[in-house]
């Protein structure tokens, strides 16, 4: 009767522990190009945590499988920042906006004019 008592109770903690611990999500980043999609994918996969990272040219989505344990969206949105890119979130200061390759400048209506043909 102990051995029934102990599987049965090993099996409820290792289900207990087993719990899904990545998370989905999308958030929305600025950029206009491949270039910008190549910069903005590097930097999420480069944050602790992070699985997948997926960001479309067109709707200006990132799409995220991270572990909740390791990171969060405000740290993952920092990091994208970091390398000139604004979120919904957080906003990529003037310095780093400004490294950015000219071709990739999402804020000025001129450069994002031309990537709409």
């Amino acid at each position: 009767m102990k051995k029934v008592i102990t599987v049965i109770v090993l099996l409820v903690t290792t289900i207990t522990f087993a719990q899904n611990k990545n998370e989905r999500a999308s958030i929305e980043v600025d950029g206009v190009c491949n270039m910008c999609k190549e910069r903005i994918e590097k930097a999420a996969i480069r944050t602790k945590g992070v699985k997948s990272a997926i960001w479309n040219v067109d709707t200006h989505e990132l799409k995220l499988i991270y572990d909740a344990r390791k990171t969060n969206l405000d740290s993952i949105s920092r990091k994208i920042a970091s390398v000139g890119h604004d979120t919904k979130i957080i906003k990529a200061t003037d310095e780093e906006y400004a490294s950015v390759h000219p071709c990739c400048m999402y804020r000025d209506d001129d450069v994002v004019d031309d990537h709409k043909n």
